[in-house]
């Protein structure tokens, strides 16, 4: 069962270390064409272009500031804490779906079950945070029960 939390635990990590690694190699290219802008005989053209290539770079530093809150938001989680109310770290299956409690990454295969990969701020998160075994949710006019938590 722990195994199904590493895998989890281990896809999320490999999904923030993806997104940082892309930002970081953004900013990278917009540093050196700022770096590589030289004037032109065309000035105002030339002050446009760094200014949107400025505009791009604090774009990029915004993300960059945001996966990291993601990657901090992940490094709380423990994936050997086993609880019977669902917290940040635990698995929860339902009647209509299976969720992993820590950040925003999308669907996640392990074998053959998908689990949505959910931050606790997300919509969905708030509702089943707190909430036991047997205890129904309604989401989006959806009613579903949770039937195990990890």
């Amino acid at each position: 069962m722990i195994n199904i939390k590493e895998q989890l635990y281990h896809k999320c990590k490999i999904f923030t270390d993806h997104r940082f690694e892309t930002i970081n190699k953004a900013i990278k290219a917009i540093q050196n064409s700022l770096l590589s802008e030289t004037k032109s005989s065309a000035g105002d053209k030339h002050e446009t272009g760094r200014a949107m290539l400025q505009l791009e770079r604090e774009k990029a530093g915004k993300q960059l500031a945001e996966i990291q809150k993601v990657k901090e938001q992940l490094a709380k989680i423990s994936i050997s804490n086993v609880s019977d109310i669902v917290k940040l770290g635990s698995v929860v299956y339902t009647t209509q779906a299976n969720y992993y409690i820590a950040i925003s990454a999308g669907v996640l295969k392990v074998e053959e079950d998908s689990f949505y990969a959910i931050s606790p701020n997300t919509p969905i998160g708030q509702l089943l945070l707190s909430k036991c075994v047997n205890d129904q949710i309604t989401f989006r006019e959806n009613s579903f029960i949770i039937t195990k938590i990890i």
